[in-house]
């Protein structure tokens, strides 16, 4: 046999592509192969129809991978006995860890605990600490519930260096969320680390310090934005550690990240698993040893319909699977009737349930990182950081987060992100099952629990202009 016949009998490297590409072009019958096969996330990163396997990266994993995610449920109710009562419930039902949600937090949606002592230790009355993450939702008056929280701990007897606990302080998601700081931004930046340094001399092993992006998805933000915008207040935070002559290489362990996570399962898993590398590539740039993200992950508020509220429960179950498949440390499920009011026991359990399931039926937990060597989750993670990196610098070059949206700069980009995403749904390009396409005839009642809504936070020395929460069905006039 000749050398001629040899070269032919040699497939070239990317043969099977050859092959799938002319299948794929036979079957399109002259239609456009970019316009049916290839599609735009809101960052517009390009998603290919076909990925080869990827090598190159290294498995993302959460901080404590040989445990099951953290079951974290929402305790948002204004009645503090119903709540207290939802917390045990919860508890006995399996949820791992609570997430209290005050009054005045961004992230309430109108309802949330009294702010109040009293409250705090109501709630927590009777649940078995020492197996429980607690939770502090970001709120304007974060600092002081803190300190309520670590003096409940001293009358229980209770060592915080044993515990799970997350302070959720975040002035920058307070500052987008309210549009209100209770003082300036220099004065919070000189007064943060000394007020702080009395809990690293505690040894709380916890989160102090929260980088929470779910307000500015909930406001319209595209992943990368909200990457970015989450990355900036980390950087923040060292800048004031730094600034206060605190080694931060004991301050980053303490800041950890929530962020949202909806029904687009490949890009919520990317998201994750960007964050992660992101955060590595952080504490690198800042000369320090990589501490592993701490990553709480909420389902989107942004996602959820008032129409065929059922339907809500099919994207909380994919948006919780992406978080659990990406590597996220806890999670909490909205329950699916909150966009009618406060939602009930029975929607707060199929909540609860669905993440027990997943945990300890499906056994998701069981692989470190699903989506390792997938070419397609691989290019989407890779393209999420260098668009969130390019973000962050962005923000810096605006002079840092706080001042970014003191100035309406941050602002400007997440209306101008949500406008676009709405002119897609309104020209039909995005659809919403239940609500756009194959709508309901006639609503069905929902139940919600009875609960005043809490006025807004409307206090404070800094102003901005404020991002708040809203639902893209009620976005595109889709409902009333």
């Amino acid at each position: 046999m000749g050398a001629g016949a040899l070269i032919q009998d040699v497939e070239p490297e990317n043969a099977e592509r050859q092959r799938w590409l002319a299948l794929a072009e036979k079957a399109l019958a002259g239609a456009s192969f970019e316009e049916k096969l290839v599609s735009h996330t809101d960052d517009n990163i390009r998603i290919e129809p076909l990925y080869e396997r990827s090598i190159a990266a290294e498995p993302t994993v959460r901080a404590n991978p040989k445990s099951p995610w953290i079951v974290s449920q929402r305790i948002d109710d204004p009645d503090i006995d119903r709540a207290r009562a939802q917390a045990l419930e919860d508890v006995a039902q399996g949820a791992t860890g609570l997430s209290l949600v005050f009054e005045g937090a961004p992230n309430a949606f109108g309802y949330g605990l009294p702010r109040t002592a009293q409250a705090l230790e109501t709630v927590l009355d009777g649940v078995p600490l020492n197996r429980i993450q607690v939770r502090i939702d970001a709120h304007p008056w974060s600092r002081a519930v803190a300190d309520w929280l670590v003096a409940f701990l001293s009358k229980r007897r209770s060592d915080p260096a044993k515990l799970n606990l997350s302070f959720g302080i975040d002035p920058a998601a307070i500052f987008a969320g309210t549009g209100r700081l209770r003082m300036s931004i220099e004065a919070l930046q000189a007064s943060m680390p000394q007020s702080l340094a009395h809990f690293f001399s505690m040894g709380v092993p916890g989160v102090l310090l929260e980088a929470d992006g779910r307000v500015f998805h909930n406001a319209g933000a595209t992943e990368a934005q909200e990457l970015g915008i989450m990355l900036a207040s980390a950087v923040s935070y060292l800048r004031m550690f730094e600034t206060a002559r605190q080694p931060l290489v004991y301050a980053a362990p303490h800041i950890g990240f929530a962020l949202s996570v909806d029904q687009d399962q490949f890009l919520s898993v990317a998201k994750v698993r960007a964050l992660r590398r992101l955060w590595a590539r952080l504490q690198e740039a800042c000369s320090i040893p990589n501490s592993t993200a701490n990553i709480h992950a909420e389902t989107s508020f942004r996602m959820m319909t008032a129409m065929d509220p059922e339907t809500n429960i099919l994207r909380t179950t994919i948006a919780c699977f992406a978080a659990a498949s990406g590597g996220a440390d806890s999670i909490s499920i909205l329950p699916h009737t909150i966009a009618h009011g406060l939602p009930a026991g029975f929607a707060r359990r199929v909540a609860r349930n669905a993440q027990l399931i997943m945990a300890n039926e499906s056994h998701i937990d069981h692989v470190a990182d699903p989506a390792y060597g997938s070419g397609g989750v691989e290019a989407l993670t890779a393209e999420l950081c260098e668009r969130a990196w390019a973000e962050l610098q962005t923000i810096e070059a605006e002079g840092g987060v706080l001042s970014s949206l003191q100035d309406g700069h941050i602002q400007k980009r997440v209306h101008a992100a949500a406008a676009r995403r709405n002119a897609a749904y309104q020209a039909g390009e995005r659809t919403i099952i239940g609500t756009t396409l194959y709508p309901l005839k006639s609503e069905r009642p929902v139940e919600t629990l009875a609960a005043e809504r809490r006025p807004a936070f409307n206090e404070g020395v800094a102003v901005c202009e404020a991002l708040f929460p809203v639902r893209i069905d009620q976005s595109i006039g889709a409902v009333s």
